[in-house]
């Protein structure tokens, strides 16, 4: 079982039946899945940008990471409808909880500059969003063979009735949120 899947059962659901007075399990806040994505747009000149970032995801996540296609042709950006332009992986179960926990306890204290994560990045579901500028901070990346730097989006997807639970639970899981 991972780490945090074991600390979310045994310490963080008795805290927030307390802290949100309930004692429906099912009602509290919980991890639903995190899905990692890359917008390759320098795939538009270069085909093996696509295939380069690929392996870089599916090294990360551990997962094979599913091509995104174009919806709309836009000419300012010499797209066209179809071509592939993004990847993305859907995490889940136990490959959620450890990438969580790698996110947290590894990569996110590697990242340069770092002063907190934005609370105010929920949306109105209670999902996190979080923006990474570059694949290096993950150690799982070796930067002898690294063709290029690429930066991903990372969303935590959270079941809560509010926001504001959604942070609670993240903040009990470990997330280092800013102050204030």
């Amino acid at each position: 079982m991972a780490r945090l899947l074991e600390r979310y059962k045994t310490e963080i659901v008795p805290a927030l039946k307390k802290q949100l007075g309930t004692e429906n399990v099912h009602a509290l806040p919980k991890l639903e899945k995190i899905v990692v994505s890359m917008g390759v747009g320098k795939a538009l000149e270069n085909k093996n940008a696509l295939d380069a970032a690929a392996k870089d995801l599916g090294v990360i996540t551990g997962q094979k990471p599913q091509v995104c296609r174009a919806r709309k042709s836009v000419a300012g950006f010499k797209l066209r409808k179809g071509q592939e332009i993004g990847l993305k992986v859907t995490l889940r179960g136990d490959r959620m909880y450890e990438f969580l926990d790698r996110l947290i306890s590894i990569v996110i204290p590697r990242i340069r500059d770092f002063r907190g994560l934005s609370p105010k990045a929920f949306d109105q579901a209670g999902n996190y969003n979080m923006g990474i500028s570059e694949q290096v901070v993950f150690p799982e990346i070796n930067l002898d063979r690294l063709e290029f730097v690429q930066g991903m989006n990372i969303t935590i997807g959270v079941k809560a009735r509010k926001p504001n639970e959604s942070l609670e639970l993240l903040r009990r899981f470990g997330v280092p949120f800013r102050q204030g």
